[in-house]
Protein backbone atom coordinates (compact mmCIF):
# COMPACT_ATOMS: atom_id res chain seq x y z
CA UNK A 1 0.00 0.00 0.00
CA UNK A 2 1.00 3.61 -0.51
CA UNK A 3 0.62 6.47 1.94
CA UNK A 4 -1.24 9.49 0.65
CA UNK A 5 -1.48 13.02 1.97
CA UNK A 6 -5.07 14.20 1.78
CA UNK A 7 -6.39 17.71 2.25
CA UNK A 8 -9.99 18.11 3.38
CA UNK A 9 -11.34 21.33 4.80
CA UNK A 10 -7.89 22.90 4.75
CA UNK A 11 -6.40 20.14 6.92
CA UNK A 12 -3.55 17.94 5.65
CA UNK A 13 -3.63 14.38 6.94
CA UNK A 14 -1.51 11.40 5.95
CA UNK A 15 -3.40 8.15 5.52
CA UNK A 16 -2.96 4.66 4.12
CA UNK A 17 -5.53 2.08 3.02
CA UNK A 18 -5.32 -1.72 2.75
CA UNK A 19 -7.58 -4.05 0.82
CA UNK A 20 -10.45 -3.71 -1.63
CA UNK A 21 -12.40 -0.45 -1.45
CA UNK A 22 -15.54 -2.46 -2.18
CA UNK A 23 -15.25 -4.32 1.12
CA UNK A 24 -16.72 -3.09 4.44
CA UNK A 25 -14.61 -0.11 5.59
CA UNK A 26 -12.76 -0.17 8.91
CA UNK A 27 -11.25 3.08 10.20
CA UNK A 28 -8.41 2.65 12.73
CA UNK A 29 -7.98 5.51 15.22
CA UNK A 30 -4.74 5.52 17.20
CA UNK A 31 -4.18 6.99 20.66
CA UNK A 32 -2.76 10.32 21.79
CA UNK A 33 0.66 11.29 20.52
CA UNK A 34 0.88 8.20 18.31
CA UNK A 35 1.11 8.03 14.53
CA UNK A 36 -0.56 5.39 12.38
CA UNK A 37 2.62 3.28 12.55
CA UNK A 38 1.36 2.00 15.90
CA UNK A 39 -1.30 0.16 13.93
CA UNK A 40 1.14 -2.49 12.76
CA UNK A 41 1.20 -2.82 8.96
CA UNK A 42 0.91 -6.60 9.18
CA UNK A 43 -2.10 -6.25 11.50
CA UNK A 44 -3.75 -4.01 8.90
CA UNK A 45 -3.00 -6.51 6.13
CA UNK A 46 -4.44 -9.40 8.14
CA UNK A 47 -7.66 -7.46 8.72
CA UNK A 48 -7.82 -6.55 5.04
CA UNK A 49 -7.23 -10.19 4.15
CA UNK A 50 -10.41 -10.97 6.05
CA UNK A 51 -12.40 -8.96 3.52
CA UNK A 52 -12.19 -5.45 4.95
CA UNK A 53 -11.11 -2.10 3.53
CA UNK A 54 -8.79 -0.89 6.30
CA UNK A 55 -7.74 2.75 6.71
CA UNK A 56 -5.16 4.05 9.16
CA UNK A 57 -4.00 7.66 9.46
CA UNK A 58 -1.67 10.04 11.28
CA UNK A 59 -3.31 12.38 13.76
CA UNK A 60 -2.35 16.02 13.51
CA UNK A 61 1.08 16.57 15.06
CA UNK A 62 2.13 12.98 14.36
CA UNK A 63 3.82 11.38 11.38
CA UNK A 64 3.36 13.23 8.10
CA UNK A 65 0.13 15.00 8.95
CA UNK A 66 -0.25 18.72 9.61
CA UNK A 67 2.22 19.68 12.33
CA UNK A 68 2.16 22.68 14.66
CA UNK A 69 4.87 24.26 16.77
CA UNK A 70 5.50 22.20 19.90
CA UNK A 71 3.59 23.72 22.78
CA UNK A 72 1.23 25.63 20.48
CA UNK A 73 -1.44 23.38 18.96
CA UNK A 74 -3.79 25.31 16.71
CA UNK A 75 -6.69 22.92 17.12
CA UNK A 76 -8.90 21.19 19.69
CA UNK A 77 -9.95 17.71 20.70
CA UNK A 78 -13.11 18.27 18.69
CA UNK A 79 -10.95 18.84 15.61
CA UNK A 80 -9.30 15.45 16.12
CA UNK A 81 -12.77 13.90 16.21
CA UNK A 82 -13.64 15.72 13.00
CA UNK A 83 -10.49 14.44 11.34
CA UNK A 84 -12.01 10.96 11.31
CA UNK A 85 -14.76 12.32 9.06
CA UNK A 86 -12.18 14.09 6.90
CA UNK A 87 -10.32 10.83 6.31
CA UNK A 88 -13.53 9.01 5.40
CA UNK A 89 -14.45 11.85 3.01
CA UNK A 90 -11.09 11.58 1.28
CA UNK A 91 -11.69 7.89 0.57
CA UNK A 92 -15.30 8.41 -0.46
CA UNK A 93 -16.58 6.39 2.51
CA UNK A 94 -20.02 7.38 3.80
CA UNK A 95 -19.83 5.31 7.01
CA UNK A 96 -17.31 2.90 8.53
CA UNK A 97 -16.72 0.48 11.34
CA UNK A 98 -14.55 2.54 13.72
CA UNK A 99 -11.84 0.89 15.83
CA UNK A 100 -10.13 3.07 18.44
CA UNK A 101 -7.40 2.26 20.94
CA UNK A 102 -6.63 4.20 24.13
CA UNK A 103 -7.36 7.90 23.49
CA UNK A 104 -8.36 6.82 20.00
CA UNK A 105 -11.16 4.90 21.69
CA UNK A 106 -12.33 8.11 23.31
CA UNK A 107 -12.23 9.85 19.91
CA UNK A 108 -14.23 6.95 18.45
CA UNK A 109 -16.88 7.35 21.16
CA UNK A 110 -17.12 11.09 20.49
CA UNK A 111 -17.33 10.41 16.76
CA UNK A 112 -20.22 8.01 17.31
CA UNK A 113 -21.98 10.58 19.49
CA UNK A 114 -21.47 13.50 17.12
CA UNK A 115 -21.46 11.78 13.71
CA UNK A 116 -23.77 8.82 14.29
CA UNK A 117 -24.68 8.41 10.62
CA UNK A 118 -21.04 7.78 9.76
CA UNK A 119 -20.45 4.94 12.21
CA UNK A 120 -21.53 1.38 11.39
CA UNK A 121 -20.12 -0.11 14.58
CA UNK A 122 -17.54 0.57 17.28
CA UNK A 123 -14.60 -1.43 18.60
CA UNK A 124 -13.09 0.17 21.70
CA UNK A 125 -9.70 -1.15 22.82
CA UNK A 126 -7.82 -0.30 26.03
CA UNK A 127 -9.91 2.76 26.70
CA UNK A 128 -12.37 4.37 29.09
CA UNK A 129 -15.47 6.49 28.95
CA UNK A 130 -15.03 9.68 26.94
CA UNK A 131 -17.85 11.46 28.75
CA UNK A 132 -18.29 12.23 32.42
CA UNK A 133 -21.17 10.90 34.46
CA UNK A 134 -22.45 7.54 35.48
CA UNK A 135 -21.42 7.99 39.11
CA UNK A 136 -18.68 5.37 38.89
CA UNK A 137 -15.32 5.70 40.60
CA UNK A 138 -12.82 3.68 38.57
CA UNK A 139 -9.30 2.61 39.46
CA UNK A 140 -6.52 5.03 38.50
CA UNK A 141 -3.40 4.03 36.57
CA UNK A 142 -0.98 1.83 38.48
CA UNK A 143 1.41 3.49 40.91
CA UNK A 144 4.38 2.33 38.84
CA UNK A 145 3.02 3.98 35.71
CA UNK A 146 2.17 7.18 37.59
CA UNK A 147 5.70 7.34 39.02
CA UNK A 148 7.16 7.00 35.55
CA UNK A 149 4.95 9.71 34.07
CA UNK A 150 5.66 12.11 36.93
CA UNK A 151 9.41 11.57 37.29
CA UNK A 152 10.93 10.38 34.00
CA UNK A 153 11.56 12.89 31.25
CA UNK A 154 13.10 12.82 27.80
CA UNK A 155 15.23 15.38 26.01
CA UNK A 156 12.96 15.86 23.00
CA UNK A 157 15.81 17.38 21.00
CA UNK A 158 17.84 14.15 21.37
CA UNK A 159 16.56 11.15 19.38
CA UNK A 160 18.36 8.62 21.59
CA UNK A 161 16.80 10.11 24.71
CA UNK A 162 13.34 10.02 23.15
CA UNK A 163 13.78 6.41 22.02
CA UNK A 164 14.85 5.33 25.52
CA UNK A 165 11.85 7.14 27.06
CA UNK A 166 9.34 5.71 24.58
CA UNK A 167 10.67 2.16 24.96
CA UNK A 168 10.51 2.34 28.75
CA UNK A 169 6.98 3.76 28.53
CA UNK A 170 5.91 0.98 26.16
CA UNK A 171 7.39 -1.61 28.50
CA UNK A 172 5.24 -0.34 31.38
CA UNK A 173 2.12 -0.18 29.20
CA UNK A 174 2.63 -3.82 28.22
CA UNK A 175 1.61 -4.77 31.75
CA UNK A 176 4.59 -6.86 32.85
CA UNK A 177 2.99 -10.30 32.64
CA UNK A 178 4.49 -11.31 29.30
CA UNK A 179 7.87 -11.08 27.56
CA UNK A 180 8.49 -7.62 26.14
CA UNK A 181 10.02 -7.33 22.67
CA UNK A 182 12.28 -4.37 23.31
CA UNK A 183 14.08 -4.49 19.96
CA UNK A 184 10.84 -4.45 17.98
CA UNK A 185 9.54 -1.47 19.95
CA UNK A 186 12.87 0.34 19.66
CA UNK A 187 12.83 -0.11 15.87
CA UNK A 188 9.25 1.14 15.68
CA UNK A 189 10.01 4.26 17.71
CA UNK A 190 13.04 5.06 15.53
CA UNK A 191 10.86 4.70 12.40
CA UNK A 192 8.27 6.97 13.99
CA UNK A 193 10.85 9.64 14.83
CA UNK A 194 12.44 9.48 11.38
CA UNK A 195 9.10 9.77 9.63
CA UNK A 196 7.66 12.68 11.62
CA UNK A 197 7.84 16.33 10.56
CA UNK A 198 8.62 17.18 14.20
CA UNK A 199 8.32 14.31 16.67
CA UNK A 200 8.24 16.69 19.67
CA UNK A 201 4.97 18.16 18.37
CA UNK A 202 3.14 14.96 19.36
CA UNK A 203 3.18 16.28 22.93
CA UNK A 204 0.67 18.90 21.79
CA UNK A 205 -2.03 16.28 22.30
CA UNK A 206 -1.57 16.73 26.04
CA UNK A 207 -2.39 20.44 25.77
CA UNK A 208 -5.60 20.38 23.72
CA UNK A 209 -8.77 22.14 24.86
CA UNK A 210 -11.87 20.06 24.27
CA UNK A 211 -13.57 22.38 21.81
CA UNK A 212 -17.21 21.77 20.95
CA UNK A 213 -17.59 18.09 21.74
CA UNK A 214 -20.92 16.26 21.98
CA UNK A 215 -22.14 15.90 25.56
CA UNK A 216 -24.70 13.11 25.13
CA UNK A 217 -24.31 10.10 27.44
CA UNK A 218 -22.77 6.84 26.29
CA UNK A 219 -26.20 5.27 26.66
CA UNK A 220 -27.23 7.18 23.53
CA UNK A 221 -24.74 5.26 21.36
CA UNK A 222 -26.93 3.07 19.17
CA UNK A 223 -24.37 1.25 17.03
CA UNK A 224 -23.14 -2.28 17.87
CA UNK A 225 -20.11 -2.00 20.14
CA UNK A 226 -17.33 -4.40 21.05
CA UNK A 227 -15.09 -3.53 24.01
CA UNK A 228 -11.67 -5.23 24.09
CA UNK A 229 -9.61 -4.83 27.25
CA UNK A 230 -6.50 -6.41 28.76
CA UNK A 231 -6.66 -7.76 32.29
CA UNK A 232 -3.20 -6.27 32.99
CA UNK A 233 -3.81 -2.79 31.53
CA UNK A 234 -1.86 -0.37 33.77
CA UNK A 235 -3.33 2.79 32.22
CA UNK A 236 -7.01 1.85 32.39
CA UNK A 237 -7.48 -1.20 34.64
CA UNK A 238 -10.07 -3.74 33.51
CA UNK A 239 -13.04 -2.10 35.35
CA UNK A 240 -12.81 0.74 32.81
CA UNK A 241 -13.59 -1.68 30.00
CA UNK A 242 -16.28 -3.38 32.06
CA UNK A 243 -17.93 -0.01 32.72
CA UNK A 244 -17.89 0.86 29.01
CA UNK A 245 -19.54 -2.43 28.12
CA UNK A 246 -22.24 -1.81 30.74
CA UNK A 247 -22.91 1.81 29.79
CA UNK A 248 -23.22 1.34 26.01
CA UNK A 249 -26.45 -0.53 25.22
CA UNK A 250 -25.85 -4.03 23.92
CA UNK A 251 -22.07 -3.77 24.05
CA UNK A 252 -19.99 -6.93 24.40
CA UNK A 253 -16.74 -7.26 26.37
CA UNK A 254 -13.75 -9.33 25.29
CA UNK A 255 -11.23 -9.52 28.14
CA UNK A 256 -7.70 -10.48 27.12
CA UNK A 257 -5.89 -12.44 29.81
CA UNK A 258 -2.58 -10.83 30.89
CA UNK A 259 -2.75 -8.26 28.07
CA UNK A 260 -1.56 -4.74 28.76
CA UNK A 261 -2.50 -1.45 27.14
CA UNK A 262 -2.71 -1.48 23.34
CA UNK A 263 -2.83 -3.99 20.52
CA UNK A 264 -0.12 -6.55 21.19
CA UNK A 265 0.94 -9.09 18.58
CA UNK A 266 0.34 -11.88 21.09
CA UNK A 267 -3.37 -10.98 21.06
CA UNK A 268 -3.90 -10.70 17.31
CA UNK A 269 -5.23 -14.26 17.30
CA UNK A 270 -8.09 -13.08 19.51
CA UNK A 271 -8.50 -9.48 18.34
CA UNK A 272 -8.57 -10.00 14.57
CA UNK A 273 -11.29 -12.68 14.51
CA UNK A 274 -13.33 -10.64 17.01
CA UNK A 275 -13.15 -7.53 14.80
CA UNK A 276 -13.94 -9.50 11.65
CA UNK A 277 -16.95 -11.12 13.30
CA UNK A 278 -18.13 -7.83 14.74
CA UNK A 279 -17.88 -6.04 11.38
CA UNK A 280 -19.31 -8.86 9.23
CA UNK A 281 -22.10 -7.95 6.82
CA UNK A 282 -25.43 -8.92 8.29
CA UNK A 283 -23.87 -9.57 11.71
CA UNK A 284 -26.21 -7.05 13.40
CA UNK A 285 -29.38 -7.52 11.34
Amino acid sequence: MVERVIEVGGVRLCAEAFGDAGHPPVLLVMGAGASMLWWDEEFCRVLAGGGRFVIRYDHRDTGRSLTYEPGHPGYTGADLVGDAARVLDAYGVRAAHVVGVSAGGALAQRFALGHASRVLSLVLISTSSAVSGGGRVLAPPTAELMRFLSTVQADWSDADSVVAYQVDFARLLAGGRRPFDEEAVRALVRRDIGRAHDFAAARNHDLLPDGELPSAPLSSIAVPTLVIHGTADPMFPLPHGEALAEEIPGARLLALRDAGHGVERADWGAIVPAILEHTAAGRHL
